[in-house]
């Protein structure tokens, strides 16, 4: 999916940027060769290809493509001027109307503020999401140069820093994982490391917490894991039947690797010796090879903060609470609407780890578009955050702001809250499409929020191609 920007995006791979004033020339556009994609020749009827069927006279009199958010035909300038933008800032180093599928801020963030961010476009993104300010530790959009990172031939659909922030890798459709390492210093170079062959559209990729391990899951079920910088196969794992939905080191050691699968199965396996420690059926009975992913499949998956419980959230609006590392269910949390899918999970501990467990709520987030917040010791849902279409990611806050959560939405908008009593905190606005992803981190230091405290900032991925920031 994709929408016409809101914000600049006349570019050539190169930067693009407006604090406030994001406007496109829809006027006219200039078709170079590379635009081309098939040539058709005039036999001389006046027919040129295939007859349109009835769906094609439909949409005769528009021959863009059809996305979902953004206006129709000859609407383009009253939608735009209507729309409400409050961003501190934007950058489009995507394609315009090339949607933005995965975001990643380093893992220092604001020291060095740098993002990666993986595309429609098929390519990847090392860049500085923050406006030029008197606090930014000399990186902003103005003086840093975006990296491109390229190689891949379909679409990126996620990207990660290593624990250290000192690589990068990116995971595309093409079944390719990409990995770059830092070289000199400051952080304006790049270097190319490996490509890693799955053989698979890789749907996740994920660094190891303590050390450069990368793992990725495949659509026909396999994972992977290598040793960086080497790039070094260490193993791949087989028992899953179905694409592999997310990958997971349950703290607090990351000695075990947890995924989950759109077969309903749960598996928490040993790198080490490549089996797995146990495997858990989520949603269906065991050994249920006609189940239909779309009822049973596993969708969503978080791990809380002391590694002792996973949340599995499922295509069809449940989600379950299974023992580490055992693997029991322990819970059945029910409150989406029946037969929506979960996007998101987070567990957020609200003491900090200072109340043995008790402060610990899980957010789970789904296309019903409601958030709930659930006691996890109860079970009972302590909040709800609604948005008027449905949710596509969340994102917990740090330190000290423990108690917010931002949720991104295909609404358009994104919303902070305070899941302590589920107030809404910040509506956060600008994007002209589905906006497929966010992640919060602090803000460089001394940078106040609207009530003059240290803030933190939001930046999202939209479908539109532009990535917007906000401080809370």
């Amino acid at each position: 999916m994709s929408a016409d920007p809101s914000h600049a995006q006349e570019h050539d791979q190169e930067h693009v940027h407006d604090q406030h004033e994001h406007e496109q020339d829809h006027d006219h556009a200039d078709l170079d060769a590379e635009d081309v994609v098939e040539v058709v020749e005039d036999d001389g009827d006046g027919d040129v290809g295939m007859e349109m069927d009835d769906d094609d006279d439909d949409n005769a009199q528009y021959d863009g493509e059809i996305v979902i958010g953004a206006p129709m035909p000859g609407e383009e300038e009253a939608y735009y001027a209507e729309m409400e933008d409050n961003s501190w800032g934007a950058v489009a180093v995507h394609a315009a109307q090339k949607s933005v599928f995965s975001i990643a801020l380093h893992p220092l963030f604001p020291s060095p503020a740098l993002a990666v961010t993986g595309g429609e476009d098929d390519l990847a993104y090392i860049f500085c999401p923050l406006p030029p300010s008197e606090s930014s530790f000399g990186l902003n959009y103005d003086t840093y140069a975006p990296v491109a990172l390229t190689g891949h031939t379909d679409s990126i659909v996620g990207a990660d820093w290593s624990h250290d922030g000192e690589m990068v890798a990116t995971a595309g459709m093409d079944g390719r994982v990409r990995v770059w390492r830092r070289v000199g210093d400051g952080w304006a170079n790049f270097a190319f490391v490996t490509s890693l062959e799955t053989g698979s559209e890789v749907q996740w990729v994920k660094w190891h917490p303590k050390g450069n391990v990368l793992s990725a899951g495949c659509e026909d079920s396999s994972v992977w894991l290598w040793q960086l910088p080497s790039g070094n196969t260490m193993t791949v794992l087989s028992s899953h039947t179905l694409p592999v939905t997310a990958g997971l080191y349950p703290p607090p050691l990351g000695r075990q690797l947890l995924t989950s699968s759109l077969d309903s199965t749960l598996i928490l396996w040993n790198p080490t010796t490549s089996t797995p420690i146990f495997k858990t059926s989520v949603f269906c009975p065991p050994n249920t090879p006609d189940a239909d992913p779309a009822e049973v499949g596993i969708t969503a998956l978080a791990v809380s903060p002391n590694g002792a419980l996973a949340a599995a959230g499922g295509a069809a609006g449940r989600v379950k609470l299974v023992s580490l590392p055992k693997g029991d269910v322990v819970a059945t949390l029910t409150g989406h609407a029946e037969g929506e899918s979960v996007e998101a999970l987070v567990f957020i501990d609200l003491l900090a780890g200072a109340g043995a467990g008790k402060g610990v709520v899980l957010v789970s987030a789904a296309t019903d578009g409601k958030a709930l917040v659930w006691d996890v010791a109860t079970g009972r849902v302590r909040a709800e955050l609604k948005h008027d279409e449905p949710i596509t990611s969340l994102a917990p806050h740090p330190p000290p702001a423990l108690h917010l959560v931002t949720t991104a939405s295909a609404d358009r908008v994104l919303k902070t809250w305070d899941v302590r009593t589920g107030a809404l905190v910040a509506e956060h606005k600008g994007h002209g499409g589905v906006v497929n992803g966010v992640v919060a981190a602090p803000a460089p230091q001394d940078e106040l929020n609207a009530a003059g405290a240290q803030a933190q900032v939001v930046v999202s991925a939209g479908d539109e191609g532009v990535t917007l920031v906000w401080k809370v």
